[in-house]
């Protein structure tokens, strides 16, 4: 049997309790411990207790955590002169940098909310029109981009003075007045949904959520306690993976965080792989591609390998299924580097819910198992087909969406649980996703597919001949699939993995496909700022491509 890395993880006991209509309710049996009533009482401890070690690095340029207090403040007293409020907030329009910190910190510390926003509405969009729809509802005060030049078409959309250096004022005593007023209910942030059903909602976050899922995520992961977190990170502020889990756990438990300029993209992944060289991670989050692209370089350099995995303590996955033969590779090359199993781990949560709701910190054989709630996470799960639509409740839950109140309403249901929109399996192991409820549909028969999962079953299947993939067939006879290729994809390689693809049902036979040229357009709504794809609007902008795979007697097309 083999030997896996010590590390303290937390129990993965849940009280279940079964209700009327088959309605299940899931809680930890332990209570959530203690949090602050705001993030900056950690900040403020680490700046006192570890005044010198590093907070934030970028590059050459490191912030400790005593400068990050202290410039947090400045800059607290530059947004209070420029009079920011909920009704005025910041924005931010470009990525993860040093001035993005400080702005963050800067706002928290004063009770100023901040809004980061996804590079991609102004660097990619041609129309810029998820860009002037979120401008539209926040009405933002000011405005930061680290770099004029590139943002320069976005900007004539933007109403608001923008900067794009930071101005640190000495701090007044207006900053410890408004520090004093920031209070468990003081808006930190709106974080924008990824618009994958529509234009992006503005997601309040309240310091309550933040705090209370920091302290959820450390009673899932105790090692936390002992051992600060050191995080090598690329992935983008603007998204709650990020800018509230990752972000947060590094500044609750006094860790260190490295921005990593690299991307899981094909001549960016190398800036990543350059990071890792240098810096040993004991905590690493990547979302799947970010590792299956990562596996060749760990395959080829020894040294890297042995580096990366030298003091980790945790792998963790997000963000979309995991393909199981990425999953085993990774924990086959820790093993054949250091001798031990490094566990490989997930949850799952929602921007709504800041984020975690679900951890699992136990091994499993099957990637979808998401695990069960912490303490402090109260779960509904209400039939839905043969899963269930999983629902929770908490300190760490949003209030709601900003102007948004018909929105709010439909998003909770009659007794306060805030609607995932997500189906699960229960098993006695952990909760297992099978995929996003409005993706799924019946076939002519009343067969339900069930998208998420198929989809992500075919991903891997066509490895690596298949960039993403959207499921067809509602209301038809069987089930088809509109197919993103990789440059190396031919038809004739589809068509033979196709061949030998199992299945054990209609619901998951494929019996046809087609080969899109066209990419996936942002503007469209057809792919997230996140890469993930919009399967519904890529069903209603390709209606007729779709029709033509069901009328065609061929079973592989070219579109």
């Amino acid at each position: 049997m083999r030997q896996t890395r010590k590390v303290a993880l937390g129990p993965k006991d849940v009280a279940v309790e079964r209700r009327a209509g088959g309605i299940l309710h899931l809680r930890s049996p332990h209570s959530l411990g203690p949090y602050p009533r705001k993030l900056t009482e950690r900040l403020e401890h680490w700046a006192e207790t570890a005044p010198h070690r590093v907070f934030l690095a970028h590059g050459e340029r490191t912030l400790t955590y005593a400068q990050a207090l202290e410039r947090a403040k400045r800059v607290g007293q530059y947004l209070l002169d420029k009079k920011l409020s909920a009704e005025r907030p910041l924005v931010v329009l470009s990525g993860n940098d040093i001035e993005h910190a400080l702005l963050h910190l800067g706002a928290m510390y004063v009770g100023v909310p901040y809004a980061p926003i996804s590079p991609a509405y102004s660097l990619l969009s041609t129309d810029f029109a998820k860009l002037r729809a979120i401008l539209e509802l926040l009405t933002p005060g000011l405005a930061f981009v680290s770099q004029r030049e590139p943002f320069k078409k976005a900007l004539e959309i933007v109403k608001c003075e923008v900067i794009h250096r930071l101005e640190e004022p000495r701090a007044t005593s207006g900053v410890d007045e408004a520090q004093a007023r920031v209070g468990p209910d003081t808006i930190v942030k709106f974080l924008f949904t990824s618009g994958s059903t529509g234009t992006p909602k503005a997601v309040i976050n309240t310091q309550r959520m933040w705090c209370s899922n920091q302290a959820m995520i450390q009673a899932m992961l105790p090692f936390f306690r002992d051992e600060p977190p050191v995080l090598v990170d690329w992935a983008p502020w603007h998204h709650t993976a990020a800018g509230n889990h990752d972000l947060g756990l590094v500044l609750y438990n006094g860790g260190s965080y490295y921005i990593d300029d690299g991307k899981p993209l094909p001549g960016a992944i190398e800036t990543t792989v350059r990071t890792l060289r240098e810096i040993a991670p004991t905590w690493y989050f990547n979302v799947p591609k970010g590792f299956e692209m990562l596996i060749p370089f760990l395959r080829a350099d020894t040294e890297l390998r042995a580096r990366f995995f030298s003091r980790l303590k945790v792998l963790w996955f997000a963000g979309a299924a995991l393909p199981q033969h990425v999953y085993d590779e990774m924990k086959e090359l820790a093993h054949r580097t250091c001798g031990e199993e490094i566990p490989f781990l997930t949850g799952f949560g929602a921007t709504e819910t800041a984020p975690a709701t679900l951890g699992r910190t136990w091994p499993s054989a099957n990637v979808a198992n998401m695990g069960f709630p912490p303490p402090g996470a109260e779960l509904k799960l209400v039939p839905f087909e043969a899963a269930y639509e999983l629902r929770v409740k908490g300190p760490h839950v949003t209030p709601g969406y900003w102007r948004s109140p018909e929105l709010t309403a439909q998003a909770f249901d009659e007794g306060g649980y805030y609607r995932l929109g997500d189906a699960f399996l229960y098993e006695e192991g952990g909760l297992v996703f099978k995929g996003r409820i409005a993706e799924d549909f019946k076939l002519s028969t009343g067969t339900w597919v069930y998208v998420g999962e198929l989809r992500a079953r075919l991903i891997q299947h066509f490895a690596p001949l298949v960039r993403d993939v959207v499921i067809t067939g509602e209301g038809r006879d069987e089930v088809g699939a509109l197919i993103f290729p990789a440059a190396a994809a031919s038809a004739e390689h589809l068509r033979d993995r196709l061949r030998a693809l199992p299945s054990t049902g209609s619901s998951n036979r494929i019996a046809r496909i087609m080969l899109l040229e066209e990419p996936p357009s942002l503007d469209a709504g057809e792919m997230t700022d996140k890469g993930s794809i919009n399967q519904r609007a890529v069903l209603a902008r390709r209606k007729s491509l779709v029709a033509e795979l069901y009328s065609d007697s061929q079973r592989v097309l070219r579109a």
